[in-house]
């Protein structure tokens, strides 16, 4: 099964993707051609064009595809304050909200992390239990599967309650994604043993196993950052810092690597012959390590689906996002996410609630004030 293959039975009926056209480091110019090539890939689909009307103008009599006018950007480095209190008419902010209004199923961005996360979850809101969205997206492992990821960017700081809540929310994502009624589970750590890590990840493994203890959690333990490439579990959780450094790290050794093995190859008139010889395993080779066909991570525990591409995603890695975004969307993601975290919230540990009644979330105030 590959990363964007899905089990439950499809939607009927058109999807309706929400597409921010100006975010991400080159916009219009990576994201009109992966729009293009997906309408062309997914016949019965339709697109939302969301973007400066002068930018998207070649898209206008697109078909299957609608342009929306925006007449802002959030750039990459806008402070998240600025995204939610004064571009009230972005690209990002309007295309989520074609799916808060029911006019789009899904959004898919490569726009401002932050940014991102904060009005998805100002505009859309979290689901019942759920204090901070998650992004969480696949990596490849030695079994040949992939091993899922969370968080990876959306929060910096996480409290041990986070961690759990990320937990739920992954081990929902990978029973509806591949069918697996109980996924393993492993909190990132420096090390296996239980003494390991910092406060936070102490208490978020005493949490993760009362979890596992009652039945509503498979935990594995704590495991270490080769255990992802491995496939040691199915999900491996981690606060946004440290995910987003290994995500960013593993793009970078897979890009290096293949680049020391073009040169091998380019060395002499008898490497290159080889290299010819070799030329199928070298594309199967590339293909299971290029990070582009992997793009798109799910922003889970919201109450509409959000999708993310890297922000330096060229028109394949967009494109990518935008299938697995369809997908998600056609299998009904969504529903089947919310199912599964509901009945486990259920019987898990509320977190603690500070003195500004804001369950110790730093962002609360901040999107509230929007």
């Amino acid at each position: 099964m590959s990363a964007t293959d899905f089990t439950v039975s499809p939607a009927s009926g058109p999807i309706r993707l929400s597409v921010d056209c100006m975010g991400g480091d080159h916009g219009p110019s990576v994201t009109l051609p992966a729009a293009q090539a997906f309408l062309a890939a997914h016949p019965e689909a339709e697109l939302l064009l969301v973007g400066l009307p002068d930018a998207l103008a070649p898209a206008v009599n697109w078909p299957r595809c609608q342009v929306i006018a925006a007449s802002e950007v959030v750039a990459m480095d806008d402070p998240v304050e600025l995204a939610l209190r004064r571009k009230k008419d972005s690209s990002m902010r309007v295309a989520i909200n074609q799916v808060k209004s029911g006019a789009a199923h899904v959004c898919v961005s490569a726009g401002n992390t932050g940014a991102l996360m904060a009005l998805a979850r100002y505009l859309l809101k979290t689901l019942d239990g759920i204090d901070r969205p998650a992004l969480a997206s696949v990596m490849p492992n030695q079994r040949g599967g992939f091993t899922t990821v969370l968080d990876l960017g959306a929060n910096v700081d996480c409290t041990a309650e986070h961690l759990l809540q990320f937990a739920v929310m992954g081990s929902a994502l990978v029973s509806a994604v591949d069918g697996k009624a109980e996924p393993s589970v492993g909190l990132l750590n420096i090390g296996e043993e239980v003494i390991k890590g910092n406060e936070a990840i102490k208490q978020a493994g005493e949490l993760l196993r009362k979890a596992a203890a009652d039945g509503q959690l498979n935990f594995y333990g704590n495991v270490e950052g080769n255990d992802i490439f491995k496939g040691t579990t199915d999900i491996v959780v981690c606060d946004g810092f440290v995910g987003n450094v290994a995500l960013k790290t593993a793009e970078g050794l897979a890009t290096m690597i293949s680049s020391f093995i073009r040169d091998e190859f380019s060395r002499t008139p008898l490497t290159k012959l080889v290299a010819l010889l070799a030329l199928p395993i070298l594309q199967r080779f590339k293909n299971r390590v290029d990070h582009r066909r992997l793009s798109g991570a799910a922003l889970l525990g919201l109450r509409g689906l959000v999708f993310k591409s890297h922000g330096s995603a060229d028109a394949l890695a967009f494109e990518t996002a935008m299938n697995r975004a369809y997908d998600a969307a056609r299998n009904r993601l969504l529903d089947r996410v919310h199912d599964r975290i509901i009945a486990t919230l259920q019987e898990l540990p509320a977190p603690p609630v500070d003195a500004q009644g804001d369950a110790g979330d730093k962002m609360a105030p901040a999107v509230q004030a929007a």
